[in-house]
């Protein structure tokens, strides 16, 4: 009888242990001080959303536009994969798209996911009647009070263009000094916006390693493999930041493991001269 219960127990922390991993959102605050960044842009607030993959927080999606809402987000990033290729639903995807547009703009890049379901066409037809932003390739320059910053967007390899076409010509108009800003769904090509001097890049699709052992990191990432490099947090190379999130749901593998899903958000700052 003992057994039985201590089997009990067990399967009972199991479950428990599988939905908080999967299911209790948490925000990580980061900072982004330079130089670079305009005065008029200092404390601007961006919220980073990646990798949803049909993940459901609420009925409506209303526990993950809320914690979205309670960041204070004055612009909303969305770095891919809002849609899994698995078990496309783009109904259901887009009822978190619906929640944030009423809160701040919102910018959009698509990922892997979106290319492998061969109808980007329908999703940025549908996001674009939501009037989100979407960054194909191109770039847009924010403006306040007479000072600017550059919003840069690049679409998935997938879609047939090397990451480095794609910057070139996402940046054919951007000044080499302004603050560019890159929304991209890859975090395993960060030598690359290294190389065309980014500034800060914000990018998914690792899942966090999607298993992290404690005291090490991820365990496994798309692109990446085992022990991948880039899984989650801020990574540095010559001038140019990169922010990997952790993203929120799943795709092949069901289970997240010590790897809670995440809500990115990053704050500028003016470093003074």
């Amino acid at each position: 009888m003992k057994k039985l219960l201590y089997v009990g127990f067990f399967l009972v922390f199991i479950v428990i242990f599988l939905y908080v991993n999967n299911h209790w959102l948490v925000v990580s605050e980061h900072v982004f001080e330079s130089e670079k960044v305009p005065e008029s842009f200092d404390g601007l607030r961006i919220v980073q959303i990646s990798d949803l993959h049909d993940a459901l927080f609420g009925d409506t999606q209303e526990k993950l536009i809320a914690k979205v809402k309670a960041t204070q987000p004055d612009i909303i990033f969305i770095t891919g994969d809002v849609i899994d290729s698995n078990r496309y639903d783009l109904e259901q995807s887009l009822q978190a798209v619906q929640g944030l547009v009423e809160l701040a703009d919102v910018y959009y890049v698509l990922g892997n996911h979106e290319v492998a379901t061969n109808k980007v066409s329908e999703i940025y037809e549908a996001l674009s009647s939501f009037g989100v932003h979407i960054m194909a390739n191109e770039s847009t320059v924010l403006e306040r009070n007479g000072e600017r910053l550059a919003i840069v967007g690049i679409e998935d390899p997938l879609m047939g263009r090397t990451t480095e076409e794609m910057l070139n010509l996402a940046t054919t108009y951007v000044p080499q000094d302004m603050l560019k800003l890159l929304l991209a769904h890859r975090p395993e090509v960060f030598n690359v916006y290294v190389a065309s001097r980014i500034d800060l890049a914000f990018t998914g699709h690792a899942h966090g390693g999607q298993i992290r052992i404690p005291g090490l990191g991820g365990l496994v990432a798309p692109g990446q493999g085992m022990l991948p490099k880039y899984t989650a947090g801020i990574y540095e190379g010559q001038e140019t930041k990169m922010v990997v999130s952790r993203g929120l749901g799943n795709s092949t593998v069901p289970y997240r493991i010590f790897n809670l899903p995440e809500i990115v958000v990053m704050e500028l700052k003016t470093k003074k001269r």
